[in-house]
Parts: C-alpha cells; sequence; structure tokens
C-alpha cells in the first residue's frame, strides 16, 4: 500500500465514524434541517409569502408549503434568473444547474454554496465509506476518469450556469487533481462521439483505476476500447478496481460489463440530482442506498398511489414504511421548496435509512390501468436475460393500445442486443410471467383477455445511440427512460427495428 492509499484509509476511518453518526440519529437531524431551513428563509420572498416564521411544526409546515414543481416554483425562479436576491433562498446561488424538462422547456435549479458542499462531502463519503469498509484505498495511487459534461460555465443573468457533472469539475480536490483524467480541454468537448474518441487516445495507455460515469456511456467507452484494442478492459486497464455509477439501474448492465471488462469490478452507486446529491451507497454487502439526512435538505415522502390524489398524505422520515414505492419530495438549502423531482423510491431498510429507485412517477405504463413501474420491468428483464443467456445493451417498453392484426393491445419490449437469447420466444415469455408475477392488475388484464401478452421488437445494434443522437442527447447525463405511457419514444425507435 502506498503512502497515498495509507493517507486515504486512516481519513476515511475517521470520516465513517461521522457518517455512522448521523445514519444513527436520521429523524432527529431531519427535524434540525427542517427548522434551520425554515429559520434561515423566513425572510425571503417565499418565506414571507408562505408564512415560515409561524412555521413550528411539520404539520406547520405541510399547511404552509404546497407540494410544488418547477412549473410552481418558476415565478420565483424567474425573479432569480433576472438578479432578484432573496427570493427561494438569502442571497443570490452559486450557479444555476440547466436541465431540461418536458412541460417546462428549459429549467435552471439554483445551487447555492451550503448545498455545492453538500454535493462535494457526499460524493467524498460514497468512497470513504467503500475504502473503510473494504480497507482498499489503490484507486487512489492510479488514475481516475469521470466520464460527464463539459465543465464551461455561460453566465445567465449574475449567474454562472451549466450541467450539474460540469459544474462539480469545478470542486476536484487538490489532491485529485494529478490523478484526475481526462484532460480540461477534452472535458470541454460538446459532441459526445468526438470528445469519447480524445477520452480514449488520453487515457488508453494509462493506470485507470476508477472510473465513473452513467452506465450506457461507460460502455460506449470501454466499446470503443475494445474495438480499438482488441482486449479486454482488465487487459487495457489492469489495476482498474472501481466503477463508480449512477443515474440507471445498474444491474441489467452487469452480464454485459462483466464481458467487457472481463472481471467482476467493485461498484459504488450514487444518486446526485441537480436538485441535491439525495443518496450514496455505503456498504458493498447490504442493499440499497444511504438517505443522505444531514446534506441540508427535508426529505417527504408520498405514497406513489395516492400522489395524484387531490390532498395527498405528505410524509416525514419517521412515518415511512418498507416496501412502499413513494414520489421523493425535496425541501434544500437552495430554495427548493415542497419540491417533486419526479423520482420514486422504496425503503429497504429503516435502521439506517436505506432506498432504491424504483422509477419515475411519470414513467409508468397505466394506459389499461396496470401503472407498471421501473423496478418491474427491469426485474423481468434481469431475469428474462439470465435465463436465455442474453446480453441486453438497452431497452424500453411502451403500450400498444392498436393491437393490429392480433386484436389485443398489449405493451412492447424494444430490445437492443450486444448477445442475442438462446430462444427469442423463452426471452418474450420470461419477461411476460415475470411482469404478470410482480403486477397483479397486469395479470388480470392478460387473463382477463384485456391484454394479450408482451410483444419484443429487436432493435439494430447502436439503436438507442442513433435515436440519442437523433434528439441531440448523446453521452453526458442523459438517459432513456425505461417506459412511458405514450409512443413517442415507441416510434422513433421503431425505424431501427430488425
Amino acid at each position: 500500500m502506498g503512502l497515498k492509499s495509507k493517507i486515504a484509509q486512516l481519513y476515511a476511518k475517521r470520516q465513517a465514524k461521522k457518517v455512522r453518526y448521523w445514519m444513527d440519529n436520521a429523524i432527529e437531524l431531519q427535524q434540525k434541517t427542517m427548522k434551520k431551513l425554515i429559520a434561515k428563509a423566513s425572510n425571503t420572498e417565499f418565506g414571507k409569502d408562505h408564512n415560515f416564521s409561524s412555521i413550528k411544526t411539520y404539520e406547520d409546515f405541510k399547511r404552509n408549503v404546497p407540494l410544488n414543481d418547477y412549473e410552481g416554483l418558476k415565478e420565483y425562479v424567474e425573479k432569480v434568473v433576472v438578479g432578484e436576491s432573496d427570493v427561494l433562498w438569502p442571497g443570490l446561488p452559486l450557479y444555476f444547474c440547466k436541465t431540461s424538462g418536458t412541460t417546462s422547456g428549459v429549467k435552471y435549479i439554483p445551487i447555492s454554496k451550503e448545498s455545492m458542499q453538500h454535493h462535494i462531502d457526499a460524493a467524498k463519503n460514497a468512497l470513504l465509506m467503500y475504502m473503510d469498509e473494504t480497507e482498499r484505498a489503490e484507486f487512489t495511487e492510479g488514475k481516475m476518469i469521470f466520464l460527464q459534461g463539459s465543465p464551461e460555465l455561460d453566465k445567465k443573468g449574475k449567474v454562472p450556469f451549466g450541467r450539474l457533472s460540469g459544474i462539480v469539475a469545478h470542486y476536484v480536490p487538490n489532491y485529485l487533481q494529478k490523478n484526475r483524467m481526462p484532460s480540461w480541454e477534452t472535458n470541454c468537448i460538446e459532441d459526445w462521439e468526438t470528445k469519447l474518441e480524445k477520452i480514449i487516445d488520453e487515457t488508453i495507455h494509462e493506470d485507470m483505476r476508477l472510473i465513473s460515469g452513467i452506465p450506457p456511456w461507460v460502455q460506449m467507452y470501454f466499446e470503443r476500447i475494445e474495438a480499438r484494442t482488441g482486449k479486454e478492459i482488465k487487459d487495457v486497464f489492469p489495476n482498474f478496481s472501481l466503477f463508480v455509477q449512477g443515474g440507471v439501474n445498474y444491474k441489467p448492465y452487469q452480464p454485459i460489463f462483466d464481458k467487457l471488462v472481463g472481471k467482476r469490478v467493485p461498484t459504488i452507486e450514487v444518486y446526485p440530482a441537480s436538485e441535491g446529491f439525495i443518496a450514496f451507497q455505503d456498504s458493498q454487502s447490504r442493499e440499497g442506498l444511504l438517505l443522505n439526512v444531514n446534506a441540508g435538505i427535508f426529505f417527504e415522502f408520498i405514497p406513489a398511489d395516492k400522489f395524484f390524489d387531490e390532498n395527498p398524505p405528505r410524509l416525514s422520515l419517521k412515518d415511512v414504511e418498507l416496501g412502499v414505492n413513494y414520489v421523493i419530495i425535496l425541501n434544500t438549502n437552495a430554495g427548493l421548496w415542497g419540491y417533486n423531482i419526479g423520482d420514486t423510491v422504496e425503503f429497504v431498510s429503516i435502521d439506517p435509512f436505506r432506498i432504491v429507485v424504483t422509477g419515475r412517477i411519470k414513467h409508468f405504463i397505466s394506459a389499461f390501468g396496470e401503472h407498471v413501474i421501473g423496478k418491474e420491468v427491469e426485474a423481468a428483464m434481469i431475469k428474462a436475460a439470465r435465463q436465455t443467456e442474453a446480453d441486453v445493451v438497452e431497452f424500453t417498453v411502451a403500450p400498444q393500445v392498436d393491437g393490429g392484426d392480433q386484436s389485443l393491445p398489449h405493451h412492447e419490449w424494444f430490445v437492443e442486443f450486444s448477445k442475442e437469447p438462446n430462444s427469442f420466444e423463452d426471452f418474450i415469455r420470461i419477461i411476460d410471467e415475470e411482469m404478470q408475477k410482480q403486477n397483479v392488475y397486469y395479470q388480470d388484464l392478460i387473463k382477463g383477455n384485456i391484454l394479450r401478452p408482451a410483444v419484443l421488437t429487436h432493435l439494430k445494434r447502436e439503436a438507442f445511440v442513433e435515436y440519442m443522437k437523433s434528439i441531440g442527447k448523446l453521452g453526458g447525463q442523459n438517459k432513456v427512460p425505461r417506459l412511458s405511457n405514450d409512443r413517442k419514444i415507441a416510434e422513433q425507435l421503431s425505424l431501427y427495428k430488425i
């Protein structure tokens, strides 16, 4: 073990004690966070409009702070964008994270000085908890790569803006700068495919040990290296020992990564969002991601099956239950209040509080009342791929209301394979059987002859890359929804079917 890894190991042990403290005191810390946020923002425009000075309890909070999405806060955000201070949070934001929304067009998510620090701390804690648990820190002795958006920032009024991953690139600690790749110039390239080739040029002969990014784009990086060298990744990067990933469920990608790399590499899953760093994997032996309860975010949860009710129940952390699908609501030290980021989660542990991401509240299929969610389709895909020895590059699911010649409507699964199943019939049969086991509403529709069993549409190689390129979202933090309740994506992907 080198000097750098020895120092990192000692630091990890010290920091892990702090994380375990807040793990054990999560409910108390959340109550304190709510009070701190309200006190700090009481003199802002939003705080005055919503009677923050009168809020003493969580019940008071729910009465005064409405549920919001970006549209609900847009009039406040627009004031901040043109330079007004003390609107949602004291002063002006440090940055705006620019994202694209389906209903709001471009969204500007504020990042404050306080929230920025928590983004950095959470990413650091994920690595330190890994080092403390496994006593492995050798990755600190070699090169690290973060596949991310461009760090170049633009200006909106008085506040710089950019992509979250690009903003975070400005905060890589000094002690990692010599290890970090790619170069700043390469990282600033906007075109993903040009950038990817340049990244390979810079990294292919380096001692890469930690690789981080969204799985589909890291997969593309690995495939291009394999095509260029004819070697497995373990032979190109023999000391590659840690993969930090997030943004999508990694389980469907695991088999193809194992083959590309040539061995199983430990992974750390992280759950950052523009609105805040929500959770991170703190253990290699326990399921789920540790909820980041000490990071300037007061969390609320709404049962997903009641979310669209007129007055849905809002729960604080002390009232959540295991196995319930919740919409996660954020109140943050960047000035987001009652904010629905659109994600759904499920608690797999409440001592400490660990979650798994189950999907998106807007990404579901309920064209026939079945309310199929992301967690269900991913579980079905994993089982079918495993049992038919298939490797799946990417997939998405959409309803087909017009059954055509078969007369009955159905769910259509668009799948791109790197290795085809040993039986396409078995593959889609297993998917449908697993969906029926998981979702009783779907099962009832099949048995009642309202729906026919799922249909597979086999796509050409690079289909999803070509689709993402066609909509201008290739690379970076962009990803294809696992499922949707309409045919917009399906119609585009139909152009690439075999």
